[in-house]
Order: C-alpha cells, then sequence, then structure tokens
C-alpha cells in the first residue's frame, strides 16, 4: 500500500526515500495457482511506469502462447509506436531461445535452461531492463541445471536499479532467505481437484 508504514525501521544510515527506492528481488512460490499471474501483473504495472521489461520463461515449451504474452508485446509495439509505457521483451526456451540462431532440441531443456541462465546475467550486468521476470525459474535450480548459489551471488551484486521476480514452485532457501520480498500461493481448492481440466482466460 502506498502509505502503508513498516513495521519497522532499520538503522541502515539510508534516508527514507533512498530506502524506499531499493531493487527488489520477489519470489513467487508455492503449490498454488497465481504465482506468473502475479509476476506477469507486476510487468503491467511496471510497464505503466516506463520501466523497460524482459521477460524470460522457462521450463514451458516455445510452442504454448499464453495470454499475458500476447498482451505485453502488443504493448511493447504500442511504446514503440506512441512512446507511451516501456519497452518489452519476451523470451522463453523449448525450441531455441529467442536470441539464439541456433534451433534448441526439444528435449534438451537443461541445455537450454543453462543457455538462459548466462544470458540473463550478460544481461543483469548490462542493466538491460528495470524488471526481469524469470518465470519458473525455481524448477532449473531445483532439478541442478543452474546453480543456487551463483543465482543468488548474481542476483544480490546486480548493478544499477534492477527489479527481479522469479516464480515457481519449491523455492531454494537460500534464494528465499536473499529475497526482499516472498510470497507463497497455497491452493484451497482447485477445479483440477473435480476433474475439471484448464479453460481459456482462466489457465492460458
Amino acid at each position: 500500500m502506498p502509505q502503508g508504514q513498516p513495521i519497522a525501521v532499520p538503522d541502515d544510515g539510508l534516508t527514507t526515500r533512498q530506502r524506499r527506492n531499493r531493487p527488489v528481488l520477489a519470489v513467487h512460490t508455492g503449490d498454488g495457482k497465481g504465482k506468473s499471474t502475479a509476476a506477469f501483473g507486476l510487468a503491467l504495472r511496471g510497464w505503466n511506469q516506463g520501466w523497460r521489461i524482459g521477460v524470460f520463461q522457462f521450463v514451458k515449451s516455445a510452442k504454448w502462447r499464453i495470454g499475458e504474452q500476447t498482451v505485453l508485446e502488443r504493448l511493447g509495439r504500442l511504446h514503440e509506436e506512441t512512446g507511451e509505457g516501456g519497452p518489452v521483451e519476451w523470451h522463453k526456451m523449448g525450441s531455441g531461445w529467442s536470441w539464439s540462431r541456433k534451433q534448441g532440441e526439444e528435449g534438451d531443456h537443461q541445455t537450454a535452461a543453462v543457455e538462459g541462465w548466462q544470458e540473463i546475467k550478460r544481461r543483469l550486468a548490462a542493466a538491460t531492463y528495470d524488471l526481469l521476470v524469470l518465470d519458473e525459474f525455481t524448477y532449473p535450480m531445483t532439478w541442478g541445471w543452474v546453480d543456487v548459489d551463483d543465482v543468488v551471488t548474481t542476483l544480490g551484486n546486480r548493478p544499477g536499479h534492477q527489479h527481479v521476480v522469479i516464480t515457481g514452485r519449491g523455492a531454494d532457501p537460500r534464494l528465499v532467505e536473499a529475497a526482499d520480498l516472498v510470497t507463497e500461493m497455497t491452493k484451497v481448492k482447485h477445479p483440477m481437484d473435480a476433474g475439471q481440466k484448464g479453460q481459456r482466460g482462466i489457465e492460458w
């Protein structure tokens, strides 16, 4: 909340403005629905502030186009045409990262994840974006494809003013500890429990 008051004021030598404007590392985890949805909502909010948005979508097939991608890419084009909002880039793995000239092997997700993380590190170092959404990035860490300590160190040392949000189940405790904002989505009920499959507008 804009007018919300913090529970405690740390003795860190920073002014209220400096403390308020520090870049945030957020983690959306848990077994419930809404982790990615919340992250893309944050991207929409950032776009409205004129931020440079970079979305990096792990695990999901590159052939699966979700509704948020269509909306954010159209907003990116609106920025190009009118200057409104900010630029948007959307990259996803599955059949080759969008910056790679080679066509990735559909089954080689591990290699794609490693290459994707290395590219993200380069873009973090260059401060390419104001907000990075690393969607479903907890899974490559859980599976040992990407080193958690490297992620924590890289994000902790990122230059400039770059917000990062990571989504996915089972976030590693080291990532949770390093994050500024952690939300755990807890499932109470889901239509799939009653045998109902996903539907347009709700799941994608």
